[in-house]
């Protein structure tokens, strides 16, 4: 690395460091702007984790429920004022997780052959 971009570095870890130690920084760090998406990562991380189990434990009405959801709350984060971005991130992400298992659950109850043949086995 050349002597200039070393100090570029350094300067910008500078005041990055400087942003940490802010009454500013602290404050954000203490609220419910950044708490309340932290707290709610949990949503779409379950939701990504169940993206590999078996499609037939999927239950329609709760990703459909969990979907409008997040499309509620990503236009909230939108509209506060100051715009939560790690909401509005979280939501977008809950809600593209939740659309992908919504899929999965249309596919393997209305469309797939898979569930009509193990009916078929059953009776």
């Amino acid at each position: 690395m050349s002597n200039q971009g070393a100090r570029a570095s350094a300067s910008l870890f500078g005041k990055l460091v400087q942003n940490l130690k802010s009454k500013e920084f602290r404050e954000y760090l203490m609220s419910t702007h950044f708490w309340g998406p932290v707290a709610n990562w949990g949503i779409p991380i379950a939701a990504m984790a169940d993206m590999k189990k078996d499609p037939k434990l999927i239950s329609g009405p709760m990703t459909l429920a969990l979907t409008l959801y997040s499309c509620v709350f990503m236009r909230f984060a939108w509209k506060v004022t100051p715009r939560n971005m790690l909401l509005f991130a979280c939501h977008i992400t809950n809600s593209t997780a939740q659309s992908v298992q919504g899929v999965r659950y249309i596919n393997y109850n209305f469309l797939s052959k898979e569930k009509s043949e193990v009916a078929a086995l059953t009776n």
